[in-house]
């Protein structure tokens, strides 16, 4: 079993051992209410107290409001609520206000989008006017000196989530001298990795979360500058002097407080100096396994725990699914914006070019990482590149790469692309290609060393390289048929003639019925037609998968089945460099990429012996796929294992 090598420690980190003790300690020894007056609620509010004064010291905030909350989000609203308010009393009381809300526009989403709400809900009408940052990721400070006599609230980070860049917050200081404008600073990841002293600062909000510090989710911290405006986001009981009501968390404040204790000491946390050293071990590591890759923020102006990068030619998909694969785990981003399927507006903000922002990946780690874990990921991370390798999908190629035969599927913004090689002659083509898979065909076919005789499209014939219909590609034929007058079918005919693929781009399957025989493949040109490819005969009959209820398998159905048919086939259908970085742990399992389905579909529903077929993958959405197929085709034995290889795990 492959153990695991956190690397996202932006988005969240495990929670520190004594952190985790002090917590079960406050629920089992210190239960009371802080705000009860008995000997087991002072026993608490003293533990409350002690915690506080830790958190001034740690903070440099021997002055000003420190409440504990739930969290940055909470926080970031209770700043922005206090700092509105003071701007609308002020308006009421004809006193001059500016009429901007300026924001960093590489800020956490939870920033732009609680100013946006206030805003409205208060009735302000102020406008929002978004900071922008150089190509280092740093603030416009000219562009801020700018703004600031009309700036009515401005808001920046500490240092950034995706990239880790440090903002110059002296240089802000100095642009917003004289001006009357509020000032919020996203602290959540500096503590720890930054020196604080903010009582010293013209800093009026700095919010915190401790689950990005070994605290557990669900504690945060608020700091306000003495004499800083103040409205409470919670009413109720009075708790925090009033400032935050609702019962404390005394658990996560206890939790938080251990952490605290460990800042204070040392022994546990890395010194910046340390953590800079690791950083540097696997920024040397990457640039030898990842052949052309890019930094995306200048390390010298970053954390030392953040990396942020790109490869030329890869996803990043592509790359968290192969570092997943090898057992570490990263992020392509804001872990808040993971399920969207979006470029990186950080990276956009800081304008780079648009490859990059859209397959970036961060890779994180906390202040209590060892030698020993970044030893081990740098040497799984070489195991990455390898497998990168192995599959093609590097610039560099490796010796013994495994050739391609048969179609490919490639999806991108919902359409599919398909290559169609023949391993023999080394000749492919392609057909309905998209621009943003151009660095991903170009890389695929030079490290496999294909020639590529035609880029084809189903809405035209233009690029048709040769007379007449019939395009030779070694022992396969791949036959042109026009369905209309702007569009065509390509049919890929196996060695004895038979048709065995179609490529029709968004044909229905009707144009197609008396043109080709029934059990040919057909290959969808989009996604809502069709994830993979399916049947003419199935595809005319709008069959659904049948009597799918016991496709699915847990791990304990997965054993039962694979002992009672020892002749089973268990397939991983991750792409072959996740298989090559990680195969499926504890299983015999071949590897045939989802997007390989369609060559390798025509065999499997030929079996005779109608053996069962498991397919299994990373999360379970692949290999459920592949086994609707299968079931979609008449093939009951099709099996997946629900969840993936993740949950098995």
């Amino acid at each position: 079993m492959t153990t695991e090598i956190y690397l996202d420690g932006n988005a969240t980190t495990a929670v520190l051992p004594a952190a985790l003790r002090a917590a079960v300690q406050a629920m089992e020894r210190c239960y009371g209410n802080p705000s009860s007056s008995h000997a087991t609620g002072l026993k608490a509010k003293a533990l409350l107290d002690d915690v506080r004064t830790r958190a001034r010291r740690v903070l440099g905030a021997d002055s000003g409001r420190l409440m504990f909350n739930s969290g940055a989000t909470e926080g970031i609203q209770t700043a922005v609520l206090s700092a509105l308010c003071a701007i609308r009393e002020r308006r009421a009381a004809g006193l001059p206000t500016g009429s901007l809300l300026v924001y960093g526009a590489t800020e956490h989403k939870a920033v732009p989008e609680s100013l946006a709400h206030w805003n409205r809900l208060l009735g302000l009408d102020l406008t929002l006017h978004k900071l922008p940052v150089g190509s280092d990721g740093r603030h416009d400070l000219a562009g801020l000196r700018a703004v600031a006599p009309e700036a009515a609230f401005v808001c920046t980070m500490a240092a950034n989530n995706e990239t880790g860049v440090i903002s110059d917050l002296d240089g802000i200081a100095a642009a917003l001298d004289g001006s009357p404008a509020l000032w919020m600073v996203d602290c959540v990841q500096a503590l720890g990795k930054l020196p604080l002293r903010l009582a010293s600062t013209r800093i009026d909000y700095a919010p915190f979360s401790g689950h990005k510090l070994y605290a557990p989710k669900g504690i945060g911290m608020l700091y306000v500058r003495a004499g800083a405006p103040f409205t409470p986001l919670m009413m109720g009981g009075g708790q925090e002097g009033a400032q935050r009501s609702g019962t404390e968390n005394m658990a996560g404040i206890a939790a938080l407080g251990a952490v605290l204790a460990a800042l204070e000491e040392s022994g546990t946390f890395r010194t910046p100096t340390e953590l800079a050293a690791l950083r540097d071990q696997v920024v040397t590591t990457l640039r030898q396994a990842l052949p052309g890759i890019v930094f995306n923020a200048p390390l010298e102006q970053a954390l030392p725990t953040t990396i942020n990068f790109s490869v030329p030619g890869l996803s990043s998909k592509e790359l968290l699914d192969v570092f997943d694969a090898a057992g570490i785990r990263v992020s392509a981003g804001s872990a808040c914006s993971a399920a969207k399927a979006a470029p990186s507006y950080v990276l956009e903000a800081m304008g780079l070019p648009a490859w990059r922002s859209s397959s970036a990946v961060r890779l994180s780690f906390g202040p209590a990482t060892d030698a020993a874990a970044i030893a081990a990921a740098c040497e799984r991370i070489v195991r990455c590149g390898d497998a990168l390798r192995l599959a093609g999908l590097l610039a560099e190629g490796m010796a013994g790469t495994a050739a391609l035969d048969g179609p490919l599927q490639l999806t991108a913004a919902g359409a599919h692309t398909w290559l169609v090689c023949d391993a023999a002659s080394r000749a492919c083509v392609l057909i309905d290609p998209q621009a943003a898979l151009t660095a991903r065909v170009d890389t695929l076919l030079g490290g496999h060393g294909f020639r590529l005789v035609a880029r084809l499209s189903t809405r035209d014939g233009a690029s048709w390289p040769v007379e007449g219909d019939v395009l030779v590609l070694g022992a396969r034929r791949l036959r042109r048929m026009a369905l209309g007058p702007a569009s065509l079918c390509y049919v890929l005919d196996s060695a004895d003639g038979t048709p065995s693929h179609a490529f029709a781009g968004g044909a229905e399957p009707a144009a197609l019925a008396a043109l080709l025989p029934p059990e040919t493949l057909l290959c969808p040109g989009f996604e809502e037609q069709s994830a993979c490819c399916t049947s003419l005969r199935v595809a005319l009959a709008g069959l659904t998968a049948s009597a799918t209820a016991d496709m699915h398998l847990d791990g304990q159905a997965l054993d039962a089945l694979l002992r009672a048919h020892p002749d089973a086939l268990l397939v991983d259908v991750r792409e072959a460099y996740e298989h090559a970085a990680g195969g499926v742990p504890g299983l015999p399992a071949v590897s045939v990429p989802l997007s390989r389905l369609a060559a390798h579909l025509p065999a499997w529903l030929g079996r005779a012996d109608n053996a069962p077929l498991v397919f299994v993958c990373r999360s379970g959405n692949r290999s459920a796929r592949a086994a609707e197929c299968l079931r979609r085709h008449g093939y009951r034995q099709a099996y997946h294992l629900a969840g993936g290889v993740a949950l098995a795990a």
